[in-house]
Order: structure tokens, then C-alpha cells, then sequence
């Protein structure tokens, strides 16, 4: 007799209970399985009705666990957690000299690919494969070995290894104005078309909060062009379209070769603005803890290069990207 079936309850109930549980919302819930959200309450109901009890409470359009919803989330979520861990170990049990390194698709295609072929100096032996996206840790469901985000982005329950500081400042071509550079003020600036970042998970500084780090508002009279994603920003403001807010980690190459030049003097600190992760391993491999070194050098030996520049830090623990 099968005893561990009829004990078990529905599995197919028990992703999207436990991605519920986790984030504390259905829908949330659902952009990550890539389901409705009715599918994920009838799942939910599903399993409620096997168990005979609530999960989950709901008030004011929100979710909250019960007593037992609690209890069961921590075994189903420590339970699915082992055998992600057990089936990721076992798929790379052959490749082990393989390091996959995920990041977001701007500082993929700006900061690292100019560095990567110095890893590849230092350690021949480890093959990187680059894994790129748009959205944050939490809702990339690939596998990855070390993953580089903007700090405040949701990073699940994925370890910080540790944090890289950026700065921010406006950006354009020389082809779209042709100053002395830093001789825009900060009023001069609302005067030219600015280039905005718009996307559903808000940039970590945009326009309207950099510009309150200098006791100014965004003007409504200010023109703009609006792209989905930061690269196309950038390249909008190579092609001279208007003036970019540019990160110093990803548009300092853009201003060593004159695409791009700094019509301001002013710039943002910001001491936490990248955050690099590993997954939950116990201890991490060898190549995966090389890459790790190897990035937090980059990143150090880059900041102890830097010219001392005008900069007014900024309070990063309420920002998000």
C-alpha cells in the first residue's frame, strides 16, 4: 500500500502555495509560476480542501498566513528547496569547472565584457557562461552561480556576498550639445530633452530623484523620451537624442572614447548601488568562489582608480531598481 500518496497532499497545490507564502501575495505568486492568479487560488483552495483547514487568511485584498499556513510553508519550502539543491548538484556533477554568472543586460554588456577576458587570464581552467536579464533575482527561475543586481531589487533568499558603490550623473553626445564640459547647471539642465528609464520594477534613480538630492523638482514644461530599458537608454543618448542620467560603472568607457560627455558637474554617491549574490551552497565551489574574488577586486581596484569628483551621496536604503 502506498502510504506516502494518500498521506501526501495534491503536489501540483504545493508551488504555488509556496511561492504564495513567500511572497505574500497571489498575484505576485502568479507572475512568477507564470499562471493566472485564478489558477493559483484554485490550486490554493485545492490544497486548503485536502487538508481541511485555511492557509490563508484574507483581508482588505491581502493574504495573510495562518497558524498553519505558517508551519506547513516552512516544511514545503525547506522540503522543495532540498530538492532544488539536490537536482541543481546532480545536473552539474559534469561540469564543474562551469560558473554561471547572471546579471542585469546594461552592466553585462558595459562593465563586464570589457573585463571578462582578465578572468579568463587569471583562471583558464573556468569557462563563464553570462546570463543576462531584465527582471530581478527573485523571479529568475534558470540556474546561476553568482548573480549581480542593483542593490534594493528583490534577491529572495539568495545569499549577499557583498555590495560595489556607483555614481550617477547627467550624460549626452557631443553631437547634441555642443558645451564645455560641466557647464550646465542644474536649472539649465530641465532645458534640454532629458532621457528617461520606465519599466514595472522601478529604476533604482531616475530623473525626478536625483534631481530632489539637489532640492529641485522635475519640471512639468521639461521634454522627454521614455525607453523600457536602461541600455536603450544609453544609446539614445549616444545618438543624441537628449541628456541621460549615465552610471559611472557603465558609462565611463561610453565617456573615455567621446561618445558621451558629463554636461554637469554634479553626481550622486550611492555606497550600495550593486549587489552580488550566490545561491545557497554550502561551501561554495572553488571556480564559483574565484569568480566571486574576482568581481569584488574589480569592483575595489576600480574605485581606488577614480579621480575625486563632486558628489552629493545619497540615502540608498530608500531607493529601488
Amino acid at each position: 500500500m502506498n502510504l506516502l500518496g494518500k498521506a501526501l497532499p495534491p503536489l501540483a497545490t504545493l508551488l504555488p502555495f509556496e511561492a504564495a507564502a513567500r511572497l505574500g501575495s497571489f498575484s505576485r505568486a502568479a507572475e512568477e509560476l507564470h499562471i493566472t492568479q485564478a489558477a493559483v487560488s484554485r490550486q490554493i483552495r485545492g490544497l486548503e480542501e485536502n487538508l481541511g483547514l485555511k492557509l490563508f487568511s484574507r483581508r482588505n485584498r491581502s493574504v495573510f498566513l495562518t497558524p498553519e499556513g505558517i508551519e506547513l510553508a516552512r516544511v514545503v519550502g525547506s522540503a522543495l528547496g532540498a530538492i532544488g539543491n539536490t537536482a541543481e548538484a546532480m545536473r552539474g556533477r559534469l561540469q564543474t569547472h562551469q560558473v554561471v554568472l547572471l546579471c542585469q543586460l546594461c552592466e553585462g554588456f558595459y562593465w563586464l565584457m570589457p573585463r571578462l577576458s582578465r578572468f579568463h587570464l587569471r583562471h583558464p581552467q573556468i569557462e563563464i557562461q553570462v546570463v543576462t536579464t531584465t527582471q530581478p533575482l527573485s523571479r529568475f527561475d534558470g540556474h546561476f552561480d553568482v548573480a549581480l543586481q542593483s542593490t534594493g531589487r528583490d534577491s529572495g533568499s539568495h545569499q549577499l556576498m557583498f555590495t560595489a558603490s556607483d555614481q550617477v550623473f547627467p550624460v549626452c553626445s557631443p553631437d547634441y550639445l555642443a558645451i564645455a564640459p560641466g557647464s550646465l547647471t542644474i536649472d539649465e539642465l530641465q532645458q534640454h530633452v532629458l532621457l528617461h528609464h520606465r519599466s514595472s520594477i522601478p529604476h533604482l534613480m531616475e530623473w525626478s530623484s536625483w534631481l530632489r538630492r539637489f532640492e529641485a523638482s522635475l519640471a512639468e514644461s521639461t521634454r522627454g523620451q521614455f525607453f523600457d530599458n536602461y541600455p536603450m537608454v544609453l544609446q539614445a543618448a549616444v545618438q543624441g537624442h537628449g541628456i541621460a542620467l549615465g552610471w559611472r560603472r557603465t558609462a565611463d568607457r561610453l565617456i573615455d572614447n567621446g561618445a558621451l560627455f558629463r554636461p554637469s558637474v554634479e553626481s550622486v554617491s550611492l555606497p550600495k548601488a550593486l549587489s552580488v549574490y550566490s545561491r545557497p551552497e554550502e561551501p561554495p565551489r572553488q571556480q564559483v568562489q574565484a569568480l566571486l574574488e574576482w568581481l569584488e577586486q574589480e569592483f575595489n581596484e576600480e574605485d581606488s582608480a577614480l579621480r575625486p569628483e563632486l558628489a552629493r551621496p545619497a540615502n540608498d536604503a530608500s531607493l529601488a531598481r
